[in-house]
């Protein structure tokens, strides 16, 4: 568990300076197609799913390994005929050492001395065997990890009772009394849900919204980017990086629904779009509704 987690953390650590690399990107090229935005986050993933790294100094993160857990075992009493032989770690009271490598030596020499520091004053202090900071840190994670697991799966069963009953109109399209904004749910066979109450030009344009995040496939990213998260959920950077991409999600699908809309065709999409808007809420897995996110944002970009 303890290697387990520390894998995790550096794999997060060189996450995080893809993540500011796609933020500078966004704020210097804010009229590049959104799609591409979509593209970046996908190679935030890609580092997030791959377990390893190529080290360079080219790279935007220098060091593989930012942080290292050594051991130093402690030495054994001699006899007086014998050589000095170091007993394990886990037959002392020695703790790991934690060490940063963060690939600039400013900052190693004057972290890593007070890490090590700490250490043997622990160390010291408690001859004891003791059970390092990441296999308690990892602990922490797991259930945290569970936590995010299980938030999702307990929303999209609820959402599922809740659209149980529900009248299908046409192929994967559902009508239901009991929700106030259109849809999308399901990874494997998605269905559109959109509110009985919803007329005839708004039902055109959410359709044609919904219809393409089912041609881009975002009922799949939006999904895996929500299991990235609970996977990573002890970094902020990474909580702010999956809201970017529900928007930027959104962002590129207006954008390939209003690509050969007229003026007047835009004004009544944007119209529908403030309609159907709610308010902020939790993030969550699923689902991708049509007015869910940056509804402000996406009216001006249209």
């Amino acid at each position: 568990m303890s290697a387990l987690f520390l894998k995790l953390v550096n794999l997060s650590i060189s996450a995080s300076w893809l993540v500011l690399a796609v933020l500078v990107f966004r704020a210097v090229f804010r009229k590049a197609p959104k799609w591409s935005n979509v593209l970046l986050w996908g190679v935030v993933a890609l580092r997030l799913l791959l377990p390893f790294s190529i080290e360079s100094p080219a790279s935007l993160l220098p060091s593989r390994e930012t942080i290292r857990t050594d051991t130093a075992p402690a030495v054994s009493v001699p006899a007086e005929d014998t050589a000095p032989v170091a007993a394990p770690a886990s037959q002392t009271g020695t703790a790991p050492t934690t060490v940063i490598h963060s690939g600039v030596r400013a900052i190693d020499n004057a972290v890593n001395p007070v890490l090590r520091e700490r250490s043997d004053d622990a160390s010291d202090a408690d001859s004891s065997p003791r059970r390092s900071w990441t296999e308690w840190a990892g602990r922490v994670w797991l259930a945290g990890m569970a936590v995010m697991l299980a938030y999702a799966g307990i929303s999209y069963f609820r959402l599922r009772r809740r659209v149980r009953i529900s009248l299908r109109e046409e192929g994967n399209v559902y009508l239901c009394d009991e929700i106030a904004t259109p849809f999308i749910l399901g990874v494997v066979r998605p269905r559109i849900y959109l509110p009985s109450a919803m007329d005839g030009v708004q039902k055109a344009n959410v359709l044609a919204h919904e219809r393409a995040h089912l041609a881009r496939r975002d009922h799949w990213w939006k999904p895996l980017g929500y299991v990235l998260l609970a996977v990573y959920w002890f970094n902020p950077v990474l909580w702010a990086a999956y809201i970017l991409l529900c928007r930027d999600i959104e962002l590129a699908c207006d954008e390939k629904v209003v690509r050969n809309m007229d003026t007047e065709a835009v004004k009544v999409y944007s119209a529908v779009l403030l309609a159907c808007s709610i308010p902020r809420k939790l993030v969550a897995a699923c689902p991708l509704a049509f007015g869910e996110v940056g509804v402000k944002a996406r009216i001006r970009s249209v």
